[in-house]
């Protein structure tokens, strides 16, 4: 593998650059959910992005072209991404769901009437989906979920309760997983279905996080009824459609681009910081932490490189995905913690405070980053799927 540029790519990441300098809002826009402005500003900021993104050619970069994606290579949506990062482009978590999960899983797994009604409008930013997978006694265990689908009249009848689903109080629909069969194994009696977020029976409950957001949700549904249509996959086969979907959130991304933006900014609070009558980056201990960091972005990279070399041979990611989750979501709490020892009690300013060091931002991403290694499969699922999948270890 070759980590330097072919004169395609080259010229790829060129015309990259090129739109986002031409595109990008000079504001920044209140798209993250740690940036100022209400949920429904970030919301519509969100959408109005997206669009842009859609009319520029550049929504679902790596969908195939008959699915109203541009058809880009594994490498070339890594490439996007990595000057995104560097640009300051619109974080559009808002849309991840819809955009990064449903979408592959619908191209891989769904019928032809419901990639029609959905792809156009989720590229689009029209449809804004959450993701109810977990429960609150199946959480790094999903397979343990309990929330029942029963088949009526060419209806599914929902009952249950999902947790920690990320938007949910602005989502138009979502993709939810429910036992149909509670007489087979666990792995076996499961469906995949796209339910609208309207439907009548569906309660949301915002949860409160430590940074004083609301991104997660409690969603309770109580006799919802989904007609069956909205079936991705074969009646309890949903198993199989929801590790494509889990594969795409944990290796997808390009997360070393975002963290050696940050290290950039770390570096140089650590040169503006002083401690002990001196500059922070002048600690030798100090300086061996961000090199240590420069060395795992590095490796993140390369990584990353690989993962989307493999995807572009094969057509499917594999659980190597998992190395990645794993290595980014551990660097990113030992960048945010370094950043906190570096402040000392300033680091704990909030946003609003006269007193917060660059607006209160490395305590509340120090506070979200604890999560890091919780969502999208806890390091020690990561660590069997690798073991397991990858080593060919026997289970424990």
């Amino acid at each position: 593998m070759d980590l330097r540029d072919t004169r395609e790519q080259a010229r790829f990441r060129e015309a990259v650059r090129a739109w986002l300098r031409e595109n990008l809002p000079r504001d920044g826009g209140p798209a993250a959910g740690r940036e100022p402005g209400s949920g429904a500003e970030r919301v519509a900021f969100a959408r109005a992005w997206q669009r842009k993104l859609h009319d520029g050619g550049w929504a679902g970069l790596d969908w195939p072209r008959q699915h109203g994606g541009r058809g880009a290579s594994p490498l070339e949506q890594v490439i996007y991404l990595e000057e995104s990062a560097r640009a300051g482009a619109p974080d559009l978590i808002q849309l991840a769901v819809g955009i990064d999960l449903v979408g592959p899983t619908l191209i891989a797994h769904g019928t032809r009437l419901q990639r029609e009604r959905h792809l156009p409008a989720i590229l689009r930013g029209e449809e804004i989906w959450c993701q109810g997978f977990s429960e609150p006694g199946a959480g790094s265990d999903l397979a343990s979920l309990r929330t029942r689908g029963e088949l009526e009249d060419g209806e599914f009848v929902v009952t249950g309760q999902k947790i920690w689903t990320s938007f949910a109080q602005h989502s138009d629909a979502c993709i939810l997983v429910v036992r149909t069969d509670p007489e087979a194994p666990k792995h076996r009696g499961l469906s995949f279905l796209l339910v609208d977020m309207r439907s009548p029976g569906i309660t949301v409950r915002p949860l409160r996080e430590l940074t004083g957001e609301a991104w997660f949700n409690e969603v309770f549904f109580e006799g919802v009824r989904v007609p069956r249509e909205n079936l991705v996959g074969e009646l309890h086969g949903g198993w199989d459609v929801v590790v494509t979907t889990l594969a795409h959130e944990r290796g997808s991304s390009a997360q070393h681009a975002r963290l050696a933006v940050e290290l950039e900014k770390l570096t140089a609070l650590a040169r503006r910081t002083r401690r002990g009558g001196r500059p922070a980056s002048e600690d030798p201990r100090v300086r061996q932490k961000l090199a240590e960091f420069a060395g795992g972005v590095a490796i993140l990279r390369a990584t990353a490189w690989r993962h989307a070399s493999r995807l572009e041979r094969t057509g499917r990611p594999g659980p190597e995905g998992s190395t990645l989750k794993l290595l980014w979501s551990e660097l990113d709490q030992r960048v945010k913690d370094l950043a906190l020892e570096i402040l000392g009690p300033a680091g704990l300013v909030a946003a609003g405070d006269a007193c917060a060091v660059d607006g209160g931002a490395w305590g509340a991403a120090w506070l979200w980053s604890r999560a890091s290694t919780l969502y999208a499969g806890t390091s020690e699922i990561q660590r069997n799927i690798l073991a397991q999948r990858v080593l060919g270890l026997p289970r424990a």
